[in-house]
């Protein structure tokens, strides 16, 4: 496959970036997209020409690093599927293929392809875990929890933070990221102990790091690698809205 490629090019987060083009031949179609990223950067090194810089790691659609906007679609054009699991099989030679970063003031460029995503750790930080005793691991069935309710938590616990459901809304809104990281440990009895102030503080959280708020478009779920549903929305929503009332007569948890 021979291909067009309109990428980003930034050279810092304090510089204006541009579109540049480039040629990229001989393009397996059982390449992967980052695959085909990595040939254009030895052709780039190969002329003396800096690399494109780009988040990447796992390469199993695991880590959620891969952040590329492919065409406009976070991902690219493949449903619950990330960056680095797309193939060139689902392009046609002679394409031209834009590339370019997440766009949200609250994810800055660093370089390129390359954003700052720092402001989800914020929000994991501030009430994404649980309290327990240190020692020897509890075992497995000491708690027992109903089919549909370790499944729920686990739909949520398949979120991997990658952020593209901030870069498909129109708000740049992080709810469906915080919603997957409460509603994972609001539905389980080991979260329920801290559940109010895990809500409150991760939904201020995400607010202070400047996300915008959600309207129902539902671009976040549609682009979602992982399929997380707009009803873990609705859950958070729920759950801010107890605990801020139990807040209000002083008796949040």
């Amino acid at each position: 496959m021979n291909l067009t490629l309109k990428v980003w090019r930034q050279a810092d987060a304090d510089s204006d970036g541009k579109m540049v083009d480039y040629k990229v031949e001989d393009v397996s179609e059982g390449s992967s997209f980052l695959e085909m990223l990595d040939i254009l950067n030895e052709q780039l090194v190969e002329t003396g020409e800096e690399p494109i810089a780009f988040d990447h790691d796992c390469r199993e659609g695991i880590c959620g690093m891969c952040s590329l906007v492919i065409n406009g679609l976070p991902h690219g054009p493949e449903r619950l599927t990330t960056a680095c699991q797309l193939h060139m099989r689902h392009f046609k030679d002679g394409d031209t293929i834009t590339i370019e970063p997440w766009r949200a003031k609250p994810f800055p460029v660093v370089k390129d392809l390359v954003v700052d995503r720092s402001t989800f750790d914020d929000i994991q930080q501030a009430g994404g875990y649980i309290g327990v005793n240190t020692g020897a691991v509890v075992d497995a069935n000491a708690i027992p929890i109903p089919k549909e309710i370790a499944d729920w938590a686990m739909d949520g616990a398949a979120c991997i933070g990658c952020g593209a459901c901030v870069a498909a809304c129109k708000n740049a809104s992080a709810m469906l990221f915080t919603a997957a990281k409460v509603s994972q440990l609001n539905s389980l009895p080991q979260g329920e102990a801290e559940k109010d102030r895990r809500t409150l503080a991760m939904v201020e959280t995400m607010d202070a790091a400047g996300f915008g708020n959600c309207t129902n478009y539902g671009e976040c779920e549609a682009v979602c690698p992982k399929g997380i549903s707009l009803d873990m929305i609705s859950q958070l929503n729920r759950d801010y809205a107890a605990a801020a009332m139990r807040r209000l007569v002083g008796r949040a948890s």
